[in-house]
């Protein structure tokens, strides 16, 4: 058993690798959405176009991408999701250079299809390699770490490289384009020398033959559903609430035009991936003492609790966050911001293991039918678009001022999935066959 752990050391590497890069590109398109609001004069809804496109591309893709997975494998499938990535990426820079609004969401869309194919490797195959159960699922919190990391780093180095959102051009973020180039560049080179374990066809011949598939389980119906949510809950919190922090109408950062809000907005938010990262490499940690069933239905009731209580308290309250100001006080320090920024913050924490929980509780028990089902959890990926277009449109229907009123779809999303955890996730189909 530990030889067969050292075996497997460098294709688990490998996935967690590349779970950073689903990140990095997949964060990249939040800060662009207000970068297009600016730079083409669009309402909030219209800004977040790009996120909805990237995530969109999951509903489009997320099937077939298991079909593709259990065709040609695990090696084969990621070596084309990184070349589809590679052209996406490019698509988006050359939305600058022609200065674009419809190429850049041609780009986000082509991007989002890559970020779906690698989802679709990743998660099943770092579950394999830990065996399932609470071993798999603390692979699965590691892999996510990084993508913390990576999802935390774009946001900052957006908001060092756009110190005035208001002023901001696709071509500012050029640096950021091309380095997401270099990684799916790199990354190709690394798996296509990278020997990866796969299933054997005649497992997946059988798979495909059954009379069931992974929408006969209830439990992973109910978890596919969960995905969607969580997705659009991971998305919407930061999203919004960077828009809400650097709205120049409000002022909710008392800065009455002295201070850099873009920038301070930005940071606030992207404290929010960093205590992703944080909650994640806890939730590493603790993955094999801890049930997915139980961090699941903790971290949901503590979300739902701080989304409460950010909506409820009163945004003239106060306090103090480190960010990156990038003003003339230098480039990092304190700013005051509302508690309700803070409190919303501290979700990060909670959702930094709620991926992880949900595919683990959802996925158990599936057998053969892991791989196919892994695709239909990326169809429901969609949620990160949908939900957060739809928190938009409520804070443009409030006259663009009903930002924390927007949080409600944040409350419903939380509420099922503590449901899920409590209950939903329950195996009743365990007289399905499924070696």
């Amino acid at each position: 058993m530990v030889q067969e752990k050292k075996n497997y050391l460098l294709p688990i590497i490998v996935m967690i690798f590349l779970f950073g890069m689903i990140s990095f590109v997949t964060n990249l398109a939040s800060p662009m959405g207000d970068i297009l609001k600016y730079q083409f004069q669009v309402p909030n809804w219209m800004g977040t176009l790009g996120v909805f496109a990237n995530f969109i591309a999951y509903a489009v893709m997320g099937y077939p991408a298991g079909n593709l997975l259990q065709k040609l494998g695990y090696k084969k499938t990621a070596l084309i999701a990184i070349a589809i990535g590679f052209v996406g990426v490019g698509i988006q820079t050359l939305s600058g250079v022609f200065g674009s609004f419809g190429v850049y969401l041609l780009g986000a869309f082509v991007a989002g299809f890559s970020m779906c194919l690698l989802n679709t490797v990743v998660n099943p195959m770092l579950n394999k390699l830990g065996g399932g159960g609470n071993k798999g699922n603390q692979l699965i919190q590691i892999g996510g770490s990084f993508n913390s990391l990576s999802g935390t780093a774009v946001i900052i180095l957006t908001g060092v490289l756009i110190p005035e959102i208001t002023k901001a051009q696709i071509s500012h973020v050029f640096p950021l384009m091309y380095t997401a180039l270099a990684i799916f560049a790199f990354a190709f080179i690394v798996i296509g020398l990278t020997a990866i374990p796969e299933n054997e066809n005649k497992y997946q011949e059988t798979a495909d033959k059954s009379q069931y598939s992974p929408l006969s389980f209830r439990h992973f119906i109910l978890g596919a559903l969960g995905i969607f949510l969580y997705v659009g809950v991971e998305v919407g919190v930061p999203n919004v609430l960077n828009k809400w922090l650097q709205n120049p109408t409000l002022d909710v950062l008392q800065l009455h035009g002295s201070g850099n809000a873009e920038a301070i907005a930005g940071s606030v938010a992207a404290t929010y991936w960093f205590l992703m990262l944080i909650g994640r490499l806890i939730g590493a940690a603790i993955g094999s003492k801890v049930s997915a069933k139980t961090m699941l239905g903790v971290a949901s009731a503590i979300g739902l609790v701080l989304t409460l209580s950010a909506m409820f308290a009163p945004d003239s309250v106060m306090i103090d966050l480190p960010v990156f100001k990038n003003d003339a006080e230098g480039l990092f320090g304190l700013a005051s911001v509302p508690v309700n920024a803070a409190l919303l913050v501290c979700i990060g924490l909670c959702t930094s293991v709620m991926w992880g929980g949900i595919f683990n509780l959802a996925v158990e028990g599936l057998g053969k039918y892991t791989e196919k089902a892994s695709g239909i959890f990326m169809v429901l990926v969609c949620g990160g678009g949908i939900l957060p277009l739809l928190q938009n449109g409520i804070v443009d229907m409030a006259g663009g001022v009903g930002y924390l009123v927007s949080y409600w779809v944040v409350v419903a999303g939380l509420i099922y999935l503590f449901y899920y955890a409590m209950v939903g996730c329950k195996n009743v189909n365990k007289d399905i066959p499924v070696n």
